[in-house]
């Protein structure tokens, strides 16, 4: 199932003081560690693990790199940003709020994919969005669920003071959406799929209507990758050729794909699903494309003012512009003189080019 992608824990994250805490170790290094939860556009982490594609890209720049699934999403966020690994999976917005905004400079390696239907907002016995003003909503909140929610109601002209967000655990949503109590849920797949099937409700607006602003990516400390290029190689090479294995249409690629479906908790079916409704940067030169274009950086300044106006972006923010980000091309957002995430495709390019 889809894990808790949501910020909560950036409030914990501060009172840790996370700011302060040394980031990983940024001297030249052989021994690497990477961190994923289970999500469908995270699994093939877990699978070049398990087959030995990720040791064949690390034996080739002569490193070891450790990967391990973390079963609580934010403590896998947190973990990192306490420098206890190296890189980790993880949504463009929580690591803008997270480790960026606790301080720790990091650079998205891999831009994976976007959600593409995979979040959804459901009503009850109600067949229109503009339905949901007066209703209580069943969200986790501070989550990427919220997120759609606030660009859904921009879309019927409400804002979230016309509805009451009731915060649900993602592992009591099913459950809560069959209670009599409960009219309308924003949650994310495979639990969408589920809810859907149940009588009476009705999807009326999901992430594919805000398409490339929910952010799948591996992320990697700034400065480990700077001091330590070949980790950087290593990953995005290991990963592009489960890309390739995955859309290859052969029996090795069918079965690489159970095995991520198995470890996910579903079938091939179920996964397939799944994919279907994630915008999956199979092929390099995409997710370069992605990268560069001129919408990535309206996104974010559109994720940064949320978090700001949820009072998430960072310790103690006093402005939108606490935190900044840089963009291929030179172009930035925030502070200058504070960039802590970086969207760098250069390593995405190099597989692109078949140069790694």
């Amino acid at each position: 199932m889809r894990m808790l992608r949501k910020l909560a824990g950036l409030v914990l994250a501060a009172s840790l003081g996370f700011s302060f805490i040394p980031a990983a170790d940024a001297a030249p290094k052989k021994d690497f560690k990477i961190c994923w939860s289970i999500y469908v556009g995270w699994m093939p982490w877990g699978y070049l693990s398990d087959s030995g594609i990720m040791k064949k890209w690390a034996d080739k720049y002569g490193i070891d790199v450790e990967i391990t699934r973390i079963n609580d999403y934010v403590e896998s966020i947190n973990q990192y940003t306490a420098g206890s690994f190296d890189g980790c999976s993880m949504t463009n917005m929580d690591a803008l709020s997270i480790p960026a905004g606790g301080g720790v400079d990091t650079t998205a390696l891999i831009i994976g994919d976007f959600s593409n239907g995979n979040d959804a907002v459901i009503l009850k016995d109600k067949t229109g969005l503009a339905h949901i003003a007066g209703q209580k909503v069943n969200l986790v909140e501070l989550s990427v669920s919220h997120y759609l929610l606030a660009r859904a109601l921009e879309t019927v002209n409400l804002a979230e003071k016309d509805i009451t967000v009731v915060n649900t655990s993602d592992a009591d949503m099913v459950a809560a959406y069959g209670t009599g109590d409960v009219t309308s849920v924003v949650t994310w797949n495979p639990l969408v799929s589920e809810i859907v099937a149940m009588p009476g409700a009705h999807k009326v607006f999901d992430s594919s209507q805000i398409p490339g602003e929910i952010i799948d990516m591996m992320v990697v400390n700034t400065e480990t990758l700077k001091d330590n290029p070949v980790l950087g190689k290593a990953l995005v090479g290991a990963w592009y050729e489960a890309m390739d294995l995955m859309t290859s249409e052969t029996p090795e690629g069918q079965a690489a794909k159970e095995e991520m479906a198995k470890a996910s908790g579903t079938d091939l079916a179920g996964f397939d699903a799944q994919l279907a409704s994630t915008a999956m940067f199979f092929e390099a030169a995409k997710a370069v494309e992605f990268t560069k274009g001129a919408e990535l950086p309206k996104t974010m300044d559109i994720v940064r003012n949320f978090l700001f106006e949820h009072g998430i972006l960072g310790t103690n923010a006093t402005s939108v512009d606490v935190v900044g980000m840089s963009f291929p091309g030179g172009s930035t957002l925030g502070d200058v003189n504070n960039i802590k995430l970086r969207f760098d495709p250069t390593y995405m390019a190099e597989a692109a080019a078949g140069t790694l």
